[in-house]
This record gives C-alpha cells, sequence and structure tokens, in this order.
C-alpha cells in the first residue's frame, strides 16, 4: 500500500530549520514550541529513512539526505505559495478571462474607456472582445458564451439578465452630403417621410429598430425600407452611395466619410440606451469587478 502523502507543515518546518540551523530559532519562525518541531523533524526522517540533521551539542547541519532534500521541499513550498496566491486572485477577480460582446458604433465611443478604467484597476484579467449586434449578444449571455454584454435597448422580458445603463445619446439623421436637407443644422424629422431609409434588420437589434420607426410613426409617417445592413458603418457607406438616408445613435458621427452629413433632428428629445447586461446568476467575480468600474 503507498505511504500517505507528507504532510505539508513537515516539509515547512524542515525548510526553516534548514535556514536556522537551531532548534529554537526556528521554532520561534514558526510560531510553535521546541517539542513539537522535533516531533515534525523525526517524523519528516522515519520517512525518507535516513537523519536529515546532524545534530551535535551547540550546533545542527544538513545531512546528505537532508541536503538533497532542501531544494525540494522549497520547490513544493513555493509553488503551493504560487498556487494559494493564484487561487485568491481569481476568486476575488483579479485575475481570469473577461468575455465581452459589444455593438459595432460602441468601439467608437464607449468601449475603449470602459476597458482602460477596468484594465487600469485589474491589469491581470484578460479580456477577450468580440463584436456581434443585440440579438447575438442576449443569445450569448443565456449560452454562457460571453460574459458581459454592452448593446443598445435590450428588450424587456429577459428576467435572467441584469442591465446597467451606460449611457444615453440621440438619434441623429443620416443623410447624403448632397442631399437638400443637409445644409439645415437641424433636420425636421418629418421632412425625411419621402426618402427611402437604410437601417439594421430588426433581427440585429429589435429595441433599436423600433425606437427608430417609433419615432418615425411619431413624426407621421412608416419608414419605407430601402436597404438593410448589418454593420452602422456599411449604413454609413450605402447613403454615401445614395441609396437612401438613416436614422442613427449620435456616437455614429464618429465615422468619416466625405459624402454623408450627420444632422441633428427636431423633435430631438427621444434618445438610444447603451446598457451593459450580464446572467443574475453568474458566480463570476471578474464580471462583478467590471460591473464596479462602469462608469
Amino acid at each position: 500500500m503507498d505511504r500517505p502523502e507528507l504532510p505539508l507543515h513537515h516539509l515547512h518546518a524542515f525548510a526553516v530549520l534548514a535556514e536556522e540551523l537551531h532548534f529554537g530559532h526556528a521554532a520561534v519562525r514558526l510560531g510553535i514550541a521546541q517539542p513539537p518541531l522535533s516531533q515534525q523533524i523525526r517524523r519528516l526522517e522515519e520517512r525518507v529513512g535516513h537523519p536529515l540533521f546532524h545534530r551535535e551539542p551547540g550546533r545542527i547541519s544538513l545531512t546528505a539526505a537532508g541536503r538533497e532534500l532542501l531544494p525540494a521541499a522549497q520547490r513544493a513550498l513555493a509553488g503551493v505559495a504560487a498556487g494559494l496566491a493564484a487561487a485568491r486572485d481569481a476568486g476575488s477577480g483579479r485575475t481570469g478571462r473577461l468575455r465581452i460582446g459589444f455593438a459595432a458604433s460602441l468601439a467608437l465611443t464607449v468601449l475603449p474607456g470602459l476597458l482602460r478604467a477596468f484594465l487600469e484597476r485589474f491589469p491581470e484579467v484578460r479580456p477577450d472582445i468580440r463584436e456581434m449586434t443585440t440579438a447575438p449578444q442576449l443569445a450569448a449571455l443565456h449560452d454562457g458564451t460571453i460574459d458581459v454584454g454592452l448593446l443598445r435597448e435590450p428588450h424587456s422580458g429577459e428576467a435572467e439578465l441584469g442591465f446597467a445603463t451606460v449611457l444615453t445619446e440621440p438619434f441623429v439623421a443620416v443623410l447624403p452630403s448632397a442631399h437638400p436637407l443637409a445644409s439645415l443644422r437641424s433636420v425636421p424629422l418629418a421632412r425625411l417621410a419621402d426618402s427611402p431609409f437604410v437601417l439594421l434588420p430588426r433581427a440585429a437589434g429589435p429595441g433599436l429598430y423600433d425606437q427608430i420607426t417609433d419615432l418615425c410613426a411619431g413624426a407621421g409617417f412608416t419608414p419605407r425600407i430601402g436597404r438593410h445592413a448589418v454593420e452602422w458603418l456599411t449604413v454609413c457607406a450605402l447613403v454615401e452611395a445614395g441609396l437612401g438616408v438613416s436614422l442613427a445613435p449620435a456616437s455614429i458621427r464618429r465615422v468619416r466619410l466625405a459624402g454623408v452629413a450627420f444632422r441633428a433632428i427636431t423633435p430631438g428629445t427621444a434618445r438610444t440606451r447603451v446598457a451593459a447586461a450580464w446572467c443574475r446568476d453568474d458566480p463570476n467575480p471578474v464580471v462583478a469587478n467590471f460591473l464596479a468600474t462602469l462608469p
């Protein structure tokens, strides 16, 4: 039958005594009396089958067996200490991986600042950034393939998810620079009624899509969808090509295309919400730390 593994405290006692070469001094460092220390060393020597120390009046020294055991004992103790430290860091969320889904337009606005603030506080965490629209983010949160989503206008009814507003921003009209309304500082929304629209498909983000169509309905018309595009950059490119106009979150103005004009709209009271989303029952401490750094 295999003999039981060595108790770790026996190796610790041996390593300390090998450094001090004095039972009294080693006992003080270990916080125990000298007799228990002697017993631990004796048990370790029984397991090895040879003395680990020469014991002479007034002094002790390592035997050949002790000199051979010491570096192995030190490596074992260091490995355990490193493992405990790593476990503490992981348990507190100071290390690990954070998988973040984000809407493409947020790469132009909040994403860099959020990541910078988080990584300044938790530099050992490895971010895994994944670009995806709102609906795929919600699905990924439910199936556990991302930890946090940064998305627009999440639909209600997601009881398993928590949401925290990161920012709100107004809408702007996205127009070809040659469009007659591009000369205005602010575009009355009703005057877009006769133009075809380029929008993200509803499946990509139902909340935002419905908010845009509701804005148009409030201005007295139903938008005539001429084209769909999955990304806002593509929306802008299609507008630049003269294939329609669009309504978009104001952060889209960071897209620089010579043939596209971004204009405020009237009425301009509507705002779109960007939220962080996470699973409420997710015990991942890295997620809690990320949420704590949100503005």
